[in-house]
């Protein structure tokens, strides 16, 4: 059933009198282990967006959940990779493959520590900074870094604290609640994408996002 299901689903979404589907990928671990921590918040992006447009995530495809539905008339595919983190791009890749897509109806969702908590950034390309996800990702687009990727800031582990431990756990009650809205901000740009497309969405948010980035220093100063 799923194998039809998933035949159908690209006749439907790669044809003449279709636009050509965004793909929306967000980067996570699978399981009930690392739901709610700071590596997840991609999967969180794409679980909020989907909620937000009425669309189940309710297919399992390249090694994937996935979800398919319209924004209007923008026909939209998400995505979260189970095959945890550092090999995200064995789902990534092949799903662009299987839609036909290029990398400009690709964005990517990940956690990036280089932000703080709760502040966004929309890029149209650039490098994986370190980030495991993004560096797979990247490989498995035949090395290609000319995709987009929505970045969502999760600050930067205290003191000497371990990277990696810092990643894997849960935020406390005063990041959740940046990162709840920062998710509500993301889902409210990703439909002014859809329709605007990303360049001209990109520019307004980042600077409202700017805004938002200095307005936490000056509390936090």
């Amino acid at each position: 059933m799923l194998q039809i299901s998933r035949r159908l689903s690209r006749r439907c979404f790669c044809t003449a009198a279709v636009p050509r589907p965004w793909l929306f990928v967000g980067l996570g671990n699978p399981g009930d282990k690392y739901k709610g921590t700071r590596h997840n918040v991609g999967f969180e992006m794409i679980d909020a967006f989907a909620e937000s447009q009425g669309i189940s995530m309710n297919m399992v495809h390249c090694k994937a959940i996935v979800g398919q539905g319209f924004v209007n008339d923008a026909p939209v595919l998400l995505a979260k990779p189970q095959t945890y983190m550092n090999l995200s791009g064995e789902s990534a890749g092949p799903l662009a493959a299987y839609y036909k897509l290029p990398l400009n109806r690709i964005i990517v969702f990940h956690d990036d520590m280089g932000l703080p908590c709760g502040v966004l950034r929309l890029h149209q390309n650039g490098g994986h900074g370190g980030h495991n996800g993004l560096k797979s990702v990247t490989y498995h687009l035949r090395r290609n870094r000319e995709f987009a990727r929505l970045r969502i800031g999760i600050g930067r582990p205290p003191g000497q604290m371990d990277p990696k431990a810092f990643l894997l756990q849960k935020f406390n009650a005063t990041a959740r609640e940046r990162i709840d809205t920062a998710l509500r901000e993301g889902v409210g740009v990703l439909k002014l994408l859809l329709s605007k497309g990303l360049t001209e969405s990109a520019r307004h948010f980042n600077t409202e996002q700017k805004y938002k980035h200095i307005r936490l220093q000056t509390m936090q100063a």
